[in-house]
């Protein structure tokens, strides 16, 4: 998956960092370091679909990001958090 940017909504921002202490930056991080992808759903329109993309930071914290793959490659991120155990697990057999 080619992934050209990514699009912030401030409501979501807010969420990463006082609910599930994750940071912009992080994400970014994930992104800019070999992530897996799955799919996740089909989207409400045609060809922004839901995946959700798994890989560590500079820090070596362990994150999953769901995000919506818009139409111009730019991930719209819905959420981020730290993985469970079991998808760590999964995450190391990639």
């Amino acid at each position: 998956m080619n992934i050209k940017g990514m699009l912030w909504l401030d409501e979501i921002v807010d969420k990463l960092h006082y609910k599930h202490n994750v940071s912009q930056q992080e994400v970014r991080e994930v992104f800019n370091n070999k992530p897996s992808f799955r799919f996740v759903e089909k989207g409400n329109r045609s060809a922004e679909n839901v995946y959700f993309a798994t890989g560590k930071t500079q820090l070596g914290c362990y994150l999953i990001i769901f995000f919506i793959c818009k139409s111009d490659h730019r991930a719209l991120i819905l959420s981020a958090r730290e993985m469970t155990n079991s998808e760590r697990k999964q995450h190391g057999r990639k």
